[in-house]
């Protein structure tokens, strides 16, 4: 009897889906980090940080990456990072802590 090598699948199309979503997601965010500038949008969502907070601790130090046009601040992702590492080494020298006020 000649046997014949079969190979047999089924597609689980839901965790397909998924997958599908999943790599589409990562790309979508790689695409973000490609881009250079920022709006304040992006900023705050990057910083995980309200708009009012970045104004009182990063808009009034002139060392902060950023620029005007017109009416929009733009910020360089890569300077913003730079500056953030740096950032938050500083405070957690000086105990963590971060007074608003």
């Amino acid at each position: 009897m000649n046997k014949e090598n079969i190979i047999q699948f089924s597609l689980n199309e839901e965790g397909l889906k998924e997958l599908y979503l999943s790599e589409v997601q990562k790309h979508l965010k790689n695409m973000e980090r490609d881009t250079m500038l920022m709006d304040s949008k992006q900023l705050c969502e990057k910083l995980n940080l309200s708009w009012p907070t970045i104004e009182k601790l990063f808009l009034s130090d002139p060392n902060f990456p950023k620029m005007r046009v017109g009416k929009k601040w733009l910020f360089n992702r890569k300077e913003v990072q730079t500056y953030i590492d740096k950032w938050s080494g500083e405070v957690r020298q000086k105990g963590g802590t971060i007074n608003l006020d």
